[in-house]
């Protein structure tokens, strides 16, 4: 279904969201314009107006046949999801976990780096000491909607939430971690629980053991969430690759971009490996409706996730050029907004940024 890199044609659903979102994802567009205009890329933008918004006004996240309207692009470029007068349940299983699991991206990867140029809050650690991914298993684990409440309203009031853990998804996310790790420092990190967590939380340890034995190159440990936490903040640097469930690697991959300075500049992609659907990309930071619309938000987060995308469209040299392009921007005194200690607009950044592709 997915293109070869020689085409270098690629059409891109854009769905800028929510809050900022609508201001990142234009700054976002413009450095991949930028770069495809230097290494020959062309892109299709189709832009689709999906949101809390769009739900406020429809009663729906997006259309009853929203997946298939997205099914024939190559990527999807996503914003920011969330509005005060939404529940963010009802914005995330109206938007995000339908294309995550419809779609099968089963990896969500986040990169944590820290550049030059970005003071990490912790004392002592330079760029280029701490460089991690942390691999999110995305489409099972704590977050299912298998689960109920009962006798509402009273004082024996109930909740239920099952938590689904197949061998399967283990696997697969697992295989995709060592994977990466071959690329990178042959060291995988497996966030787990299992001292309290007795059912699910043992199998993810056994199926970890079963995956790294195809792997006798690379390094493994393993650490409960509560200490793992802890030494994301003493001990950044122990880390290569941190695979994670879906619960324990979304809490990781905040942690983590705050540990090096912002997570206003991370960013993230919603994979599916075989490619037999489109992959989603997004920042990983929210709509943070405080500061929409006064065009101060960070917007390094979204074209970091551009970079990611052109990686992932095997378009390496332009997404080594974005990557590049960043981390001159912030090395070089250039452009930062308030989150990162300066007093740039969203637009300086993005402009920025390009010029330097």
């Amino acid at each position: 279904m997915r293109k070869s890199p020689a085409e270098k044609k690629y059409k891109i659903a854009v769905i800028p969201g929510d809050g900022i979102g609508r201001e990142v994802v234009p700054e976002g567009i413009r450095v991949l314009e930028a770069a495809g205009r230097r290494y020959g890329i062309d892109f299709s933008w189709t832009h689709f107006d999906w949101s809390c918004e769009t739900y406020l006004s429809t009663g729906r996240m997006m259309p009853v046949d929203g997946l298939d309207q997205l099914r024939t692009f190559d990527s999807t470029f996503l914003g920011a999801v969330g509005h005060p007068k939404v529940q963010d349940h009802v914005s995330l299983w109206g938007l995000l976990i339908p294309i995550r699991r419809g779609f099968q991206q089963y990896v969500n990867l986040r990169p944590v780096r820290l550049l030059h140029g970005i003071e990490s809050p912790l004392k002592n650690w330079g760029p280029g000491q701490i460089d991690f991914c942390v691999v999110r298993e995305n489409n099972e684990g704590e977050y299912s909607n298998i689960g109920g409440r009962l006798f509402e309203n009273t004082d024996a009031e109930l909740a239920v939430q099952e938590s689904v853990f197949t061998r399967r998804g283990c696997d697969r996310i697992m295989r995709h971690a060592f994977q990466l790790a071959h690329k990178r420092k042959r060291h995988v990190t497996s966030a787990t629980k299992s001292n309290g967590i007795i059912h699910t939380m043992p199998f993810w340890d056994e199926r970890f053991a079963a995956i790294a034995k195809e792997f006798p190159d690379v390094r493994t440990d393993q650490y409960h969430i509560d200490i793992l936490t802890a030494h994301f903040v003493r001990h950044p640097d122990w880390f290569d690759v941190v695979v994670g469930s879906n619960l324990f690697g979304d809490i990781l991959s905040d942690l983590g971009p705050a540990v090096v300075g912002s997570i206003g500049i991370a960013p993230s992609a919603n994979l599916n490996p075989e490619r037999q659907y489109p992959s989603m990309f997004e920042p990983v930071h929210g709509s943070a409706p405080d500061i929409a619309g006064k065009g101060i938000a960070n917007p390094i987060g979204q074209i970091w996730s551009g970079a990611m995308m052109l990686e992932h469209l095997g378009q390496h040299e332009a997404a080594i050029a974005v990557e590049k392009a960043i981390a001159s921007v912030l090395e070089n005194s250039g452009p930062r907004t308030a989150d990162i200690g300066g007093k740039a607009r969203t637009t300086d950044v993005g402009t920025a940024i390009a010029g330097e592709i």
